[in-house]
C-alpha cells in the first residue's frame, strides 16, 4: 500500500463539493530542503461564487509523519488504524472579506463564529488596518483561520468522519457571507 497524498486531496476537493462548495483552484507545494508538503484549495459556497468572501483550506505535511505512515503501510496489507494520533496534520480554514466599511465588532464576532463553529472548529478572528497611501483613509481587512487536527489516515481512507467539520464550515462561511453586506457598507 502507498500513501497517495495527491489522489486524497482530489477526493477530499470531491467531499468539499458533495457539502456545498465549488472548488475553483488548488496549489501544491513543496519545500525542497524538508520536504514539507502544503496544498491550498481555493472554495466557495455554491450559493456566494460571484463573492464577496474567500476561502482557503489548507493541509500540511511533515515529511516525519509522511515517512512513519509509509512505514507503517510497508508493513501491513490491512487499512491502518491511528487512535493515538502519531500521523495528524493540521487542516486549516482561511477565510477573508475585502475592506470593510463599517467592520464587526471582534469580540462579538468571535462569539457568534464560536457558536456556529462550535467547539471542533475554534475560529481565531482577527483584523489589519493598513494606509495605501497617507492620503486615503485606512482599510480594515478581516481575517478568520480556523483549525482542526486530522489524521492522515483519516483523510486517506474514512474521509467521511470530515463531514461534520466541512458542514461547519460551510456554515461559517454562509454566516459570513450573509453578514458581510452590513459591514462592506456605510
Amino acid at each position: 500500500m502507498a500513501v497517495d497524498l495527491a489522489g486524497t486531496i482530489t477526493y477530499l476537493k470531491d467531499h468539499a463539493i458533495e457539502h456545498g462548495f465549488h472548488v475553483h483552484d488548488e496549489r501544491h507545494f513543496l519545500e525542497t530542503y524538508t520536504l514539507r508538503q502544503s496544498w491550498e484549495i481555493d472554495v466557495h459556497p455554491e450559493e456566494a461564487c460571484e463573492g464577496p468572501l474567500d476561502l482557503h483550506m489548507a493541509i500540511n505535511v511533515d515529511p516525519a509523519v509522511l515517512l512513519d505512515l509509509t512505514e507503517l503501510f510497508d508493513t501491513t496489507n490491512d487499512i491502518p488504524e491511528d487512535p493515538d494520533g502519531e500521523y495528524v496534520v493540521p487542516f486549516l480554514f482561511n477565510w477573508s472579506l475585502p475592506p470593510l466599511e463599517s467592520p464587526p465588532d471582534l469580540i462579538v464576532l468571535a462569539t457568534e463564529l464560536a457558536a456556529v463553529g462550535g467547539v471542533d472548529l475554534p475560529i481565531e478572528v482577527s483584523a489589519v488596518d493598513s494606509f495605501g497611501a497617507l492620503s486615503e483613509r485606512e482599510e480594515r481587512r478581516l481575517s478568520l483561520v480556523g483549525q482542526v487536527e486530522v489524521s492522515l489516515v483519516t483523510l486517506m481512507f474514512h474521509q467521511e468522519t470530515l463531514c461534520d467539520v466541512l458542514d461547519r464550515v460551510h456554515a461559517v462561511s454562509m454566516f459570513l457571507v450573509d453578514q458581510a453586506p452590513a459591514w462592506m457598507s456605510r
